[in-house]
């Protein structure tokens, strides 16, 4: 077992070396590039012209992801509030910022953005961090979205079971505070929606 463990280390290591972006390569790459990106497993996002890779998620991620997404989905069909879709879907901002979150809310008054992909700047978009991500999702991804007009932002972190919340508010993102277990999350762009955060990591 201790080298099946080993290998594993081995394995998850290379899989990290490849992934990482290559701070050598100055290439800015466009959505023509990304639609060439080979369908092989790897999370491919452009960001102001950076390629960022990524692994599948692990196992818990996947976990907490099911358990949000099923809660806002059922929520938002219930009460006709617009469409919820999950990753993979490719959210274009522009020819050189194409990500991929892991939940996104898209209000009836904003549709007009779907398309083959989506296009544009959904109302609410979650993110659940990974081995690999936290950084992207913090910083990277939460100056994209609050630059394109994501009216709210949700970081959803498994192993600080936590839930951070942003609101646009002239232009910028205010934090409106870090729930964690006995907290309550409630949404401002999905209407009357609200989450005890512990039913997220149980």
């Amino acid at each position: 077992m201790p080298a099946v463990a080993t290998r594993q280390r081995e394995f998850l290591a290379g899989l990290r070396q490849r992934v990482q972006r290559t701070p050598a390569s100055k290439r800015r790459y466009i959505y023509d590039d990304f639609l060439k990106f080979p369908d092989d497993g790897i999370i491919y996002e452009i960001i102001e012209g950076e390629l960022h890779m990524s692994p599948s998620p692990f196992f818990h991620h996947q976990q907490v992801h099911a358990v949000l997404f099923n809660l806002l989905f059922n929520y938002v069909e219930r009460h006709q509030l617009g469409v919820v879709v999950s990753a993979p879907m490719d959210i274009v901002f522009g020819m050189t910022n194409i990500v991929e979150p892991d939940i996104i809310f898209i209000s009836n008054e904003r549709k007009e953005i779907i398309a083959k992909r989506i296009i544009g700047a959904p109302d609410l978009l979650v993110e659940i961090i990974s081995e690999n991500t936290e950084g992207r999702d913090r910083v990277m991804k939460k100056a994209l979205y609050e630059k394109f007009g994501v009216t709210e932002y949700w970081i959803v972190d498994p192993d600080e079971e936590t839930v951070d919340q942003f609101i646009l508010k002239k232009n910028k993102y205010v934090w409106k505070g870090s729930f964690d277990g006995a907290g309550t999350i409630r949404s401002q762009a999905v209407k009357g929606f609200s989450i005890k955060v512990k039913k997220l990591f149980t």
